[in-house]
Parts: structure tokens; sequence; C-alpha cells
């Protein structure tokens, strides 16, 4: 679904991304981890396209997206729920949720329907459709973000850091919802710093140190590296 070649990224002449590849097949869920400053925000925004990369090639279900503009590459089936949520604060929750048709030039009856399936899975912001995103708590404005993207229908979701800022009983609930969403056939590249909860959910995991992968494998068998152990979960 997702395939990163030799990527080479950053901003200006601070290159962030040294040559990384990775791929993400369909229906999987991948574990993008590492610290602060690593490269995994960056990473995102150059497969989402608010980056042009200085070298290398991203393809999306084949077809060669590296130089197209943000708004074609969603418009193409890639959604990214950005660290900070990016939502539309003094807008209600219907119409942040509205927004996330737009790539997809989703209108109408059609809309209420992708409207009402993303909002499903999310059942507190049927509640509060009226609300202003800038009410709901921050577990609730992390749903409605989910939500958002999830009404363009995309073939994969980029979700980064979607635990910052929440405390450990709305981190579990998000990460609930994802592993709905992996049930669901959905296709998840997850960027996180809680990395027990990411390993938990997650088929496969990367590892990204200073813009490079440095480990990679099946989540079951990087939860018990010693060296993902003590480098990230304090054992």
């Amino acid at each position: 679904m997702l395939k990163i070649v030799n990527i080479h990224s950053g901003y200006g002449r601070l290159n962030v991304i040294e040559g990384l590849s990775m791929h993400v097949d369909k229906g999987e869920v991948i574990a993008l981890l590492g610290g602060n400053g690593a490269g995994k925000s960056t990473l995102l925004k150059t497969i989402a396209g608010l980056i042009t990369p200085s070298e290398g090639r991203t393809f999306l279900d084949g077809k060669d997206i590296s130089r197209k503009s943000a708004d074609r590459i969603a418009a193409s089936g890639l959604s990214l729920v950005p660290e900070g949520r990016g939502l539309f604060p003094e807008m209600s929750v219907l119409d942040n949720l509205r927004m996330g048709g737009y790539a997809a030039r989703t209108k109408g009856a059609k809309l209420a329907e992708s409207i009402d399936q993303a909002s499903a899975l999310f059942p507190i912001l049927r509640e509060r459709l009226s609300a202003k995103a800038s009410d709901l708590s921050g577990g609730q404005q992390q749903m409605l973000a989910i939500a958002r993207a999830l009404v363009g229908k995309p073939k994969i979701l980029l979700l980064d850091e979607p635990s910052t800022g929440l405390a450990p009983i709305l981190v579990a609930e998000v990460f609930a919802r994802i592993r709905e969403l992996k049930d669901s056939g959905m296709t998840i590249l997850l960027a996180e710093q809680n990395v027990q909860q990411a390993l938990q959910t997650a088929d496969r995991a990367y590892v990204i140190e200073n813009g490079r992968i440095t480990l990679t494998g099946p989540a079951s068998e990087l939860m018990e590296s010693e060296e993902v152990k003590k480098a990230y979960l304090g054992l």
C-alpha cells in the first residue's frame, strides 16, 4: 500500500530524514518508534506532501506520489492526523467532520453517510455534534481528528503521536479505537512515543533514530527485544 525508497527530507538545508526506506502492506498496522527529534513527524509530513523530499520516492498503491501536492495526495487516499490534531477550534464537531470530505470531494448524501460511519466509532462525538471542537476534552479532540480523517475514506491512515497530552485512561481508549480500525482492515502507519501501546497494537514496527531506521521486525519480537526494553520501555 505504501512504499518509501531512500527518502531524504528536512527543513531547508537541515536534513532530518537520511536515506530511509520502509513499506506498509495493505491491512497492516505499522508502528514507527523513536524519541523526540528522531524524525517521525518529519517522515509523516513528507509522505503526506507537506514537505517535499530532496531525494527518494514514495509510492501509494503503486503510484509515485513523491512530488505531488498535499491536497492531491489526500485525494489519492492518504489521510494524516497530525500531532496536535489540527482541528478548527471555533467550528462545530459536525463542521470539522464535514471538512474531512473536502479532499475526496465528498458531498451531499454521500458525505452524510461517511460522517455517520466515521462517527460510529466514537459515540461521544454523535452526542456533541453541535459543540465547538475547542469545548471537547483532549481525548475527544483526538477522536474527532481521527474521525475527520476517516470521512474521506482513506486507503491508509497516518497517525502522528495520537497519545500526546492524554491521561493514561484516555490513551487506552484511543488505542482501543485504533485496534477496532485494525480489525476492520484499515491500513495504518502509527508514529508513537508510547511504545508499549504501539507494539501491542501493531503488526510490525520500525525504530527510527536520527532520521534512519535502526531496527525493524514483528511487533511481538520488538516487545521482547532487550534494546527496545532498555531504550523505550524502561526495563
